[in-house]
């Protein structure tokens, strides 16, 4: 994929972004892309074993802070839809530790009135984050 990341939004853009795919998410109007393209989410859902509940609550605690940028959707026929990617930090149970896990979430927000969860996978190269200070690389 050859992206072309967008980072001219503003604090208030993202928080309306945010606010759209938290109420989808927690409205049950969303889908976690599980096909054979997206087998970090299949794994990293078992790996962890999270629930649709648990999915649920970590997007619901989703912060401004955690966006990165968004992406123009490369796929034919979908090149008018925008990607939005988030990188929150988490505490997950595994086995019988707690790992701190930074999650790489990209959603397609469909109208305004449901969300597809492309990516919901632990962050696997280094991101930047558009409020956090300095950019926030991680």
């Amino acid at each position: 994929m050859n992206e072309k990341r967008i980072v001219s939004y503003k604090r208030k853009e993202v928080a309306t972004i945010l606010e759209t795919i938290q109420t989808c998410v927690a409205g049950d109007k969303f889908i976690l892309s599980a096909n054979s393209n997206r087998i970090e989410n299949m794994e990293f859902t078992d790996k962890y074993n999270l629930t649709v509940a648990r999915i649920k609550e970590i997007i619901s605690k989703i912060e401004i802070e955690d966006f990165c940028y968004g992406l123009h959707n490369e796929h034919i026929g979908y090149e008018h839809e925008i990607l939005y990617v988030f990188c929150p930090h988490v505490e997950l149970p595994y086995g019988d530790k707690i790992e701190a896990v930074d999650i790489y979430a990209k959603f397609n927000v469909i109208n305004g009135e449901r969300v597809i969860i492309i990516s919901f996978h632990q962050r696997n190269y280094p991101v930047d984050y558009l409020f956090k200070p300095e950019g926030g690389a991680l």
